[in-house]
Formats: C-alpha cells, sequence, structure tokens
C-alpha cells in the first residue's frame, strides 16, 4: 500500500491559510455598512479605513520573502499569522476611526510577508512538475475565501453583532497557526513523516534553503524587466481592491438590497472570481501547448481579462436593474480574475532565479493600488453622492492595463548572477 504524500496535507494547510487569511482581509467590508453606522463614518473614513491594511502590506512584500528564506518559512509564517489574528480580534474591540486603522494596519503587516513566505514553502515541498497546480489551488483558495465571507460574516453578524465576527475570525486564524506549527517543516528532509521515497519523488531540482546564505541580487535588471508587469498589477489591482472593499456598500446604498439578501448578491460577484483564478492558468498553459508561443499565452490572456473586465463593469453601474448588476459585476470579476495566474507566472517566467523577489515587486503594484484606490473611491462617493465616477474611474484603469500588457515580454529573461 502506497504511503499517502505528505506534500498532499502540507498543500492543503497552505491553502487553508490562504482561505482564512482573504476572509480576515475581506470582513471589513461586509461588516462596513454596519461599522459606518454605528460610528457615524462618512465614505471618506471609511476608505480610509480600508486601504489602512494596504501600505503595511505593500511595504512588507519583499522583506517577507526575505526573512522566510533567511530564517525559513516555518517561524516567520507563525510570527506573521499570530499578528494578523491578533490584530482581527482587535477589529472588534476598535471604538473609533484611530483604532480601526490601527487594527487593519496590523492585519496588513500580517498578512503582507505571508504570501512570500508560503511562496518559499513551496519552492522547498512542490516538484517542478506539480508547481502550476499548487498555485492554482492556494489561488483559487484565496478566492474562495473571500467569496464566502459575506455569508460567514453575516450569520455571525446577525446573532451576535459584527464586532463577535472579528472576534471570531481571529480565533480561528489563531488555530490555523497551531496546525501549521504541528505539521509543516521547513523541508521534506526535516519532516518525520516523509519516507526517503517522497523525497526522491520531490525531486533533487528543489533548491535547498541554507539558512542565513547572503543572495547576490540584480536589482537594477529586475526593476527594468519588472516595472511593466508591476505596473499592469497596479490596473488590475485597482479594480480587485474596489471588489474587495467597497461592493458590499455598493449594494447596500447604491442598490438598497436588505441584509437578508446581501449575502447571496454579494457572494456572487465573488465566486465569478474563483472560477476565473482557476481558468485563467490553464487557459495560458493551454494556448502556450498548442502553440508554443510564451508570448501569446501570456499576453492574450492578461489583456482578455483586463478588456473582459472593462467592458462589463460598464453596464453593471449603469443599467437600472439591481439584479442585473449584481450578474454583470460577477462577468467583470470573473474576467478580472483570468489575469491573476498569469500576473503570478511572469515573475517565474522573467526571472526563474530570483522569483520571489520578482514576485515581491509585482505584487507590490497590488499594494499601490489598495492605497489609493479604497481612499480616493470613498472621497468621490462624498463628493458626487453616487458610485458611478469611482466606477468608471476603475474601468478606465482596465482599459490602460491592457493597452500596456500588450507589451509584456516573458521572454526577456533577467539571468543568474555568476
Amino acid at each position: 500500500m502506497t504511503k499517502p504524500r505528505v506534500r498532499y496535507v502540507i498543500l492543503f494547510v497552505i491553502c487553508l491559510m490562504y482561505f482564512i487569511s482573504y476572509i480576515d482581509r475581506v470582513n471589513i467590508s461586509v461588516a462596513a455598512p454596519l461599522i459606518r453606522k454605528e460610528l457615524g463614518l462618512s465614505a471618506t473614513q471609511l476608505g480610509l479605513i480600508f486601504s489602512a491594511f494596504a501600505y503595511p502590506y505593500a511595504a512588507t512584500q519583499i522583506y517577507g520573502g526575505w526573512l522566510a528564506d533567511r530564517y525559513g518559512p516555518r517561524v516567520v509564517l507563525t510570527l506573521l499569522s499570530i499578528v494578523w489574528a491578533g490584530a482581527t480580534i482587535l477589529t472588534g474591540l476598535s471604538g473609533s476611526v484611530a483604532t480601526l486603522v490601527l487594527s487593519r494596519m496590523m492585519v496588513g503587516v500580517g498578512e503582507g510577508g505571508a504570501f512570500p513566505a508560503a511562496t518559499r514553502a513551496f519552492s522547498s515541498w512542490t516538484p517542478v512538475r506539480e508547481r502550476g497546480m499548487a498555485r492554482g489551488l492556494s489561488q483559487g483558495s484565496s478566492r474562495l475565501g473571500g467569496a464566502l465571507t459575506p455569508p460567514i460574516v453575516l450569520f455571525i453578524v446577525a446573532r451576535y453583532g459584527w464586532r463577535a465576527a472579528f472576534i471570531v475570525l481571529g480565533v480561528v486564524s489563531a488555530a490555523w497557526t497551531i496546525v501549521w506549527i504541528a505539521l509543516f517543516r521547513n523541508t521534506p528532509q526535516e519532516h518525520p513523516a516523509v519516507s526517503a521515497e517522497e523525497i526522491a519523488d520531490i525531486g533533487s531540482s528543489v533548491p535547498r534553503r541554507i539558512l542565513g546564505t547572503p543572495v547576490q541580487t540584480p536589482w537594477r535588471e529586475l526593476i527594468a524587466k519588472m516595472w511593466l508587469v508591476t505596473f499592469v498589477d497596479f490596473c488590475y489591482g485597482w479594480s480587485l481592491w474596489v471588489f474587495l472593499t467597497w461592493l458590499p456598500s455598493y449594494l447596500s446604498d447604491a442598490r438598497h438590497f436588505p441584509l437578508s439578501q446581501m449575502a447571496l448578491m454579494t457572494m456572487l460577484p465573488l465566486m465569478g472570481g474563483v472560477f476565473g483564478d482557476l481558468a485563467g492558468g490553464f487557459v495560458s498553459d493551454a494556448i502556450y501547448t498548442r502553440t508554443g508561443d510564451l508570448r501569446l499565452a501570456r499576453r492574450s490572456v492578461i489583456v482578455t481579462g483586463l478588456a473582459g473586465a472593462f467592458l462589463f463593469i460598464l453596464p453593471a453601474v449603469i443599467t437600472q436593474s439591481a439584479v442585473a448588476a449584481v450578474w454583470y459585476l460577477a462577468l467583470a470579476f470573473f474576467f478580472l480574475e483570468i489575469t491573476n495566474p498569469v500576473l503570478w507566472t511572469l515573475p517565474l517566467d522573467i526571472a526563474p532565479h530570483y522569483s520571489g523577489t520578482a514576485g515581491g515587486m509585482m505584487n507590490t503594484g497590488f499594494g499601490l493600488a489598495g492605497m489609493v484606490s479604497p481612499l480616493l473611491f470613498g472621497f468621490l462617493i462624498d463628493r458626487t453622492g453616487n458610485y458611478q465616477l469611482p466606477f468608471f474611474l476603475s474601468a478606465a484603469l482596465l482599459l490602460v492595463g491592457a493597452l500596456f500588457a500588450l507589451r509584456i515580454d516573458p521572454l526577456e529573461r533577467v539571468q543568474a548572477a555568476a
């Protein structure tokens, strides 16, 4: 009888982290209408609370990956999850804009380095032939977490209030930390349950983690070849942050859905993103397998995704039907998320020897968008009294991102230093 593969247990635990972390990222937007009403917040103040997460999130991307490279993902991800779990609980205890901003910033500190640290874990535990599958499942898990946040949060809110939702979710994150410490080791060789057969199956191509070893990083060349990907990721991230932060408020304020329907109406667009994430990487790989043209495989999916999101956001805002708006938003988010796995693949294409650093650079564009997008979105709502102008701005950036994506060249690779 074949012994179960421990690496699949590790993959499940990491996917669970992606799932939980996105719930802790999106929960503030679901509870936002109740928080705004209780504390008497303006849309601009609410936008400030939304964007507070993104400042430390963007700042810790590259640093989180570097720490995991140096000290190992086990201890780094343990510390980071403790930080965001505690900050999530603190959110439920907050009573002012200042404490809400502080707690959301601490969630950003914890989650900012989490994905790069998890990526470092993938490099040790996943054979090259399974990395696409692992990345697809992890990214899909994060979007599934975002999609299921509305029913989870609203179920708790309906019975115990919005504060209890954050406390419960913070405790769940802390429980995941215990599971992580118990089951994960930095390398398969360190894990007592991993057989010699599985270590051989993972393969010698997986890089060994050598703690404290300095790495010569060609920063100038990385920036020169990654800036365009970072900019496109910024354009993509602008609209993603809108979905993750303002969607429940939009459906409540502009489309007038009652609380009893909010869970379903918020979940439907976000579920579109789950299917988009699963489809994007598969379609890109299929194009490459058929044609052998890596440029076409990457560019076509990104351009189609951003352009498709642009085309469906416009009728979502203009239509008079609230239900039709939800379905248009679901289609827009589906196309938007088609681009996500391909964007995460580009660092591997362009900088295979420095994919952690390159991935951090790329995702910094997403973090920078998060600093500005939710805050400016709320400011424009206060100024105009409606949601149309901020949605039109998001649509325009999608079109700009699609045009710039035509210039991305995955074959312009950063070579390994001697």
